[in-house]
């Protein structure tokens, strides 16, 4: 029995017409991102009740620091289980900021629980908001590039950079809780009745700038990221995460660059944190829980590794679906939670988007030429030989 085929040819496409598609991909892009930013930036505050806004704005929040661990674990092959501390301190940065905004000589209410009578010297610049802007960003990316060098340059990665990683956020953890006379250990610092602007920072017209200006930083840091992964730094994490010892013999030493990439990843997070914190109103040692930051990777793995937008779709989903399941079955929800988890390893083991990927080459693949079983049926050979023999 014959098997019949048809014979495509495949146009060489020019580096001119390659570099028009390029461009075509980009534009589409940037408009794509303008959209969508100006629907959530300018139509839904229009829309959503300020509870919901609040509650999105949170969402957005932590969408920004799953970007973070997307740019190191599906572009670095760094699987970091400890992303709250840098998350944490980005919070407890600006809580600090807005629980020094009082009258000239008070301290923060808590301070008199303890008997402490002067502030702190690690409290002093945070008076500063320019400070404390500097202080969200650069004190994460320090943390996170000296725990990043303490480790990378052991040449410690996979499971054992993982365990690492998660043994320094409980050591964090449990240090945050002690320090009742610094920090207020357990208990947190209150940002909700704190002024800012000179209005309350828990007010509609508050929250709805930090929804906003939530919305403008989580554009930017995509924008950054999708900077840091399209040229030749990220055609060398992708190496670095693909085979880093083939890396290091080709001249390229993949411990800087891998604490560079781990450093940023945690000043992203920071600037997370503290957007975060202004919109739930209290920021506590619970943001180092190890389950939060597990749950950190569940984000980015069921949007999809190594996509970005992958990391801000599967936080949406899992965040809007916990709230929604948790509201109209707060007994059961849990389980539901740990269905759609299971669901996603199982049947999408590269997350949403890597699931429709998988599909379009599936589709392309089909479409693709058949090769011929035997060359006797070539039309091209029958031609040749034809000519041959006239």
């Amino acid at each position: 029995m014959k098997t019949t085929t048809q014979n495509i040819a495949v146009e060489p496409v020019t580096r001119h017409e390659a570099e028009i598609r390029s461009k075509r991909k980009l534009m589409i892009e940037a408009f794509s991102i303008l959209g969508v930013a100006l629907i959530f930036g300018l139509l839904l505050p229009l829309i959503l009740p300020a509870f919901r806004l609040r509650l999105l704005g949170r969402f957005l929040s932590l969408a920004i620091v799953a970007l973070g661990i997307d740019l190191i674990w599906g572009y670095t092959g760094l699987l970091s289980l400890g992303h709250g501390i840098f998350f944490a301190l980005g919070g407890y940065g600006l809580a600090m900021y807005l629980n020094l905004q009082l009258p000239q000589g008070q301290l923060p209410e808590f301070f008199s629980l303890y008997g402490v009578n002067e502030l702190p010297w690690i409290w002093k610049p945070f008076y500063s908001l320019p400070v404390t802007i500097l202080a969200i960003i650069i004190v994460p990316a320090l943390v996170a590039a000296l725990l990043g060098y303490l480790i990378f340059r052991n040449r410690i990665r996979g499971v054992y950079f993982s365990i690492l990683t998660q043994a320094a956020l409980l050591v964090f953890f449990n240090f945050f809780n002690g320090q009742q006379k610094l920090i207020n250990g357990t208990n947190g610092l209150k940002t909700d009745t704190q002024p800012i602007f000179g209005v309350l920072a828990s007010s509609p017209s508050a929250q709805r700038g930090f929804y906003i200006t939530t919305v403008v930083l989580l554009v930017l840091v995509y924008l950054l990221c999708r900077w840091l992964t399209s040229g030749r730094l990220g055609r060398l994490l992708v190496a670095i995460r693909d085979d880093e010892v083939r890396v290091r013999f080709t001249g390229y030493n993949p411990t800087w660059f891998k604490v560079l990439v781990f450093a940023i990843s945690g000043a992203i997070a920071g600037i997370a944190g503290a957007l975060y914190t202004v919109q739930t109103g209290i920021i506590t040692p619970n943001a180092m829980d190890v389950a939060f930051s597990i749950e950190m990777v569940i984000w980015v793995a069921v949007g999809g590794r190594a996509t970005l937008v992958g990391a801000i779709i599967g936080t949406l989903i899992v965040r809007i679906a916990q709230t929604t399941l948790s509201e109209q079955f707060p007994e059961i929800w849990l389980f539901f939670q740990g269905a759609l988890f299971l669901s996603v390893v199982t049947i999408l083991p590269n997350g949403i988007l890597g699931g429709i990927r998988d599909l379009q080459t599936y589709l392309k693949g089909r479409r693709k030429l058949v090769t011929y079983p035997s060359l006797e049926e070539d039309p091209d050979v029958q031609k040749e030989r034809e000519e041959l023999e006239t």
